[in-house]
């Protein structure tokens, strides 16, 4: 059951502005900055992930209790792959204490751009865990592909207790509610599917550059 533990060494400001959404745009570079300032010395990343077999024929992660996968994006994109990792990665439980605390005290703002740059942290948790798990991966032979997780396209977030499982996310303290959210709020699960060095199969990951959604206002904004 390997275990992540390593801190943040930065936090982007430009993905915390993305992530603060519409209302960024009016945000000073230094309340955005302050914000992930704040939060490089409060998140506490921690993650867990397990490597196991899959069988692409019945899309069926091939653990003790075999779990299949339900959700056609998800199927798609793990087409080439013989071998999955599951991953869980959070920042803390103290960051919600934190936001909300500055929400309480009237400082709406600096809430709001710290519950981005948690966002961001978190997400930065899990890319550097997979770049942790690379020298692992290319020792078998294997190279991955972005990770997945619950709630992209039309894979459900009811998968969330047996994903938690297959990650060992007890081991990192992270859980669920009965409505299927993560506790901590800030933590994230992930399927990464892996597929031999010599595959040149690379699906499409999701970006505002290919997202059919024209009229988003984020891509208005922020993607000009």
């Amino acid at each position: 059951m390997p275990i992540y533990n390593a801190p943040l060494k930065k936090i982007d400001e430009t993905q915390t502005r993305r992530y603060a959404g519409l209302a960024a745009a009016d945000f000073s570079s230094k309340a955005i900055h302050d914000a992930c300032t704040e939060m490089l010395y409060t998140a506490e990343p921690h993650g867990s992930w397990e490597i196991y077999d899959y069988d692409t024929l019945t899309y069926t992660i091939l653990s003790a209790n075999p779990f299949t996968l339900n959700g056609n994006k998800i199927r798609q994109h793990l087409t080439h792959c013989n071998k999955v990792i599951v991953l869980a990665v959070t920042i803390g439980s103290n960051i919600e204490h934190i936001i909300e605390t500055t929400f309480q005290t009237g400082k709406y703002t600096h809430a709001l751009l710290l519950d981005a740059a948690a966002t961001t942290a978190v997400e930065q948790t899990a890319d550097n865990l997979e770049k942790n798990i690379d020298p692992f991966i290319t020792s078998m032979g294997y190279k991955r592909i972005w990770r997945f997780s619950p709630g992209y396209g039309d894979w459900n977030i009811s998968c969330q207790p047996q994903m938690l499982k297959l990650a060992n996310a007890a081991a990192i303290d992270v859980s669920h509610t009965s409505s299927m959210m993560l506790i901590p709020r800030k933590s994230v699960t992930a399927i990464i599917g892996l597929i031999p060095q010599t595959d040149n199969f690379s699906p499409e990951k999701p970006s505002c550059n290919n997202c059919q959604q024209k009229n988003c206002l984020s891509r208005i904004k922020f993607h000009k």
